[in-house]
């Protein structure tokens, strides 16, 4: 009997022991399913290795620039003409970007999309037109013509100038992934108006209908005058935040704000209209944006 209750007992440990052995293996097994262990191991398999954040390269193999008249190098060499070898983006005749940028004959590596009179609504079509060269960095300067109306009333509205220069940047993006922006901010027309208005024959000059919002009636100080050039400043001041701020939300793209503080003088000026950027003035263009371009990520 005694033997018989013993192997009854023995048998009973022995399942018991099967039993909470099955029962550790089985809470193991839960343990790593719900605490992330082999299912979060393999969910973390097959999920894609994070991309790496891109980098800012001081040294493009090719440029191609867009914008206004500025970047055309109007009126810079002889009047009312463009002379796009002298631009501050791509010039060959002027220390220009491309030219710091581009060791050697650079000319089969630069492009001038720039067109005297642009807008901003312009400026999707003229990286359209860029992104067939496939450039590694674009400059863009834009924005002065959309101040400079015949009234304050025709002034691009912001929401527009923004909304065009975000399409822009989108469409460039789509198409390029990797092609590094620099934008320029729009000069302080005000600065200009104030250092030109000092000079007779430049006041004569603007008569005929050089940026009328801010230029006419130069030497008027009354209030609607001085009105209208604040707001012309304000537009300006608020087209820049908006390149600012569509810019800044791009990586590989970099806004400078020195171009619109950047005191121009009549020495920079172009001595035909005192208005667009001389020879001089397109190489201090050049300098302040070879400044940002050449900035290390890390600097």
């Amino acid at each position: 009997m005694r033997d018989h209750a013993r192997s009854t007992r023995l048998r009973r440990s022995t399942a018991a022991t099967a039993l909470l052995a099955c029962l550790a293996l089985l809470a193991g097994c839960n343990d790593d399913t719900e605490g992330g262990g082999s299912k979060n191991a393999t969910d973390a398999a097959k999920r894609p290795a994070a991309k790496p954040t891109p980098t800012w390269d001081t040294r493009p193999g090719s440029v191609a620039s867009v914008g206004d008249s500025i970047t055309r190098g109007f009126d810079a060499c002889s009047l009312l003409s463009d002379c796009p070898e002298v631009s501050w983006s791509t010039g060959s005749d002027v220390d220009s970007v491309a030219a710091r940028l581009l060791p050697g004959d650079a000319k089969q590596r630069t492009w001038n999309f720039a067109k005297t009179g642009a807008v901003m609504a312009e400026l999707p079509a003229q990286l359209r037109a860029a992104t067939v060269k496939r450039p590694e960095l674009v400059t863009v300067m834009i924005g002065a013509n959309d101040a400079c109306q015949d009234t304050v009333a025709e002034m691009t509205p912001v929401a527009d100038f923004r909304a065009d220069f975000s399409a822009a940047l989108t469409g460039l993006r789509r198409a390029l992934p990797k092609t590094q922006v620099y934008v320029a901010s729009v000069p302080d027309l005000k600065r200009l108006w104030s250092e030109g208005r000092k000079d007779p024959i430049r006041r004569q000059v603007w008569k005929l209908g050089i940026c009328p919002s801010m230029l006419r009636d130069a030497q008027a100080d009354h209030d609607r005058a001085n009105d209208r050039r604040d707001q012309v400043q304000r537009r300006v001041q608020e087209y820049n935040s908006a390149l600012r701020d569509v810019c800044t939300r791009d990586v590989l793209c970099r806004y400078n704000g020195a171009v619109y503080d950047y005191r121009f003088t009549g020495d920079e000026l172009s001595e035909w209209d005192w208005f667009h950027p001389n020879k001089e003035g397109q190489r201090k263009l050049a300098d302040l944006a070879y400044q940002v371009i050449n900035r290390r990520d890390d600097a």
